[in-house]
């Protein structure tokens, strides 16, 4: 069930083994129009995003912003696929708690990240962050190059002693000597190579890479879209899914397989397992311990754009970032995060969601000026798990409660980056995106979301065994970002997929 980065590529390991393989989509494929390069339409009007109405934790009422559509999520992902930093796996102190070791260490997912990074193309240069953690090989393909622009910013932020890197990005180009793209690569460098979906299949989404290529070389498998997946049945001893009931083109469906995987994301998974409750899981499914739904984590980010007196006319600017801060700074002990380069601002996202609406009456021509003088930059800084930040439902109704954690370290990280700004040589103005993919980051940016159903050893106190089963029942596995302990400080789809693959591995050895 799903068919993101998860879903799909445990079922590309999968699919060679020829065993029959039904992959459920609630959703269907995402159009190809030329609105997927619209600012207005992609990111102020959100034409992709659900329109579910859920309620927070003060009983108001808002729209996640999720998508659902073949490769999930990732079809509108910025394609940044970085390793989790080694220390991460353990316990980290921060300012608002503990980030909680996880029940294996980095050394069990190395060998997947390295499979991970070949399957989805990732584009990058060993060596250059000084916290990337140990690797068994170099990355599968060269680094994205830097524009003049960000080449500049690259050697100014050397010059005071920080360390930037070349961004690790999931991309399907090939590259000139001179950095322009060859006449046959997939991507071609464009500026909408971020949260927009990509009208060239240049993206190393879930469905370039894993969907469409297994439908095509495996007959074994088979995709059904618009299939949403009501609830799983048990068996007598409700130790066996023997039943996933779908809602499709107006009816209802029962299906049944030996072995059910969720990976619907760490929302939408906990919710059908909620939805799932039955005599022998009266909490819902394999909520013996009571953790499903709960220990949801989602990063706490902000995107920032940097006004500058010189102009920027970088086209490609998702190539740089630097974690001097992610474990602490010299005027601050405590973590901070990671500061990467998003796609450039273009006019319509700089009028929907850059500058109060008391300036909107202004002309078109002082936010194409804007535009052109910004630099953007994403910062991200860790979550802490914590009970009470939890999906479940209340009278018919999807509830999220969402209490900040750790926000001491996302106002420091702001502050560390106009700081180096400004040492580096680079006046600016900062100007925060509050309404980012045209949601508020705080709540409704549910991108990074992970930790509603955390593998361990304890079924006390875990929801999921250490092959991410289910403690309670034999036969379901979950493969999305719902067994993460803590999400550390840099995007999770590369551990998804990783962690996907190492799971298809216990999968296939059962088989």
């Amino acid at each position: 069930m799903g068919s993101g980065p998860g879903g799909a590529s445990l079922a590309q390991r999968l699919a060679p083994t020829g065993k029959r393989i039904l992959i459920l989509e609630r959703g269907d494929y995402l159009p190809r129009s030329e609105k997927n390069w619209s600012s207005q339409a992609v990111f102020v009007d959100g034409i992709y995003q659900t329109r579910e109405a859920w309620t927070d934790a003060q009983g108001k009422p808002f729209s996640p912003a999720l998508h659902y559509f073949v490769g999930g999520n990732s079809k509108v992902y910025g394609a940044t696929l970085l390793r989790l930093r080694e220390r991460d796996f353990g316990e980290v102190r921060h300012a608002g708690g503990v980030s909680p070791a996880w029940p294996v260490g980095y050394d069990v997912f190395e060998p997947y990240y390295a499979q991970a990074e070949r399957l989805f193309h990732v584009h990058g240069l060993r060596g250059e962050d000084p916290l990337e953690p140990w690797a068994s090989t170099p990355y599968p393909h060269p680094p994205v190059s830097h524009e003049p622009k960000i080449a500049e910013l690259d050697a100014n932020l050397r010059g005071i002693g920080l360390h930037p890197f070349h961004l690790p990005l999931g991309i399907l180009l090939d590259e000139n000597p001179d950095g322009t793209p060859t006449p046959t690569s997939t991507c071609m460098r464009c500026s909408f190579f971020d949260g927009f979906p990509c009208l060239l299949n240049g993206k190393a989404d879930a469905q370039v890479i894993c969907i469409d290529p297994m439908l095509a070389a495996h007959d074994n498998v088979t995709l059904m879209t618009n299939a949403y997946v009501s609830r799983l049945g048990t068996d007598g001893s409700g130790r066996k899914v023997n039943a996933v009931h779908v809602t499709r083109n107006g009816g209802e469906e029962i299906y049944s397989a030996d072995l059910v995987v969720v990976a619907c994301g760490a929302l939408s998974s906990a919710l059908l397992l909620l939805r799932s409750a039955n005599e022998q899981h009266p909490d819902g499914l394999a909520n013996g311990s009571g953790q499903l739904g709960r220990n949801y984590m989602r990063h706490h980010m902000s995107v920032l754009m940097a006004i500058m007196a010189e102009a920027n006319d970088t086209v490609f600017q998702k190539t740089l970032a630097f974690s001097d801060f992610y474990f602490g700074s010299d005027d601050w002990e405590h973590p901070l995060g990671l500061v990467q380069m998003c796609a450039t601002s273009h006019a319509p996202q700089i009028r929907g969601e850059a500058l109060p609406e008391s300036l909107e009456w202004l002309p078109k021509m002082p936010f194409e000026q804007i535009a052109r003088h910004s630099m953007d930059f994403w910062l991200q800084s860790e979550d802490l798990p914590h009970p009470d930040n939890r999906i479940y439902y209340q009278n018919g109704r999807v509830h999220l409660d969402q209490h900040e954690t750790n926000p001491q370290a996302l106002h420091h990280l702001k502050r560390k980056l106009k700081q180096v700004l400004t040492e580096a040589g680079h006046p600016h103005v900062l100007l925060e995106r509050s309404l980012y993919l045209g949601k508020d980051i705080l709540l409704g940016g549910t991108a990074h979301q992970a930790g509603t159903a955390r593998f361990g050893t304890d079924p006390a106190t875990s929801v999921l065994d250490l092959d991410c089963r289910a403690h309670e029942i034999d036969n379901l596995y979950l493969a999305d970002a719902s067994f993460f302990p803590s999400i550390g400080a840099v995007n999770p789809t590369l551990t998804i997929i990783a962690n996907a693959l190492r799971v298809a591995d216990k999968i296939r050895e059962r088989l």
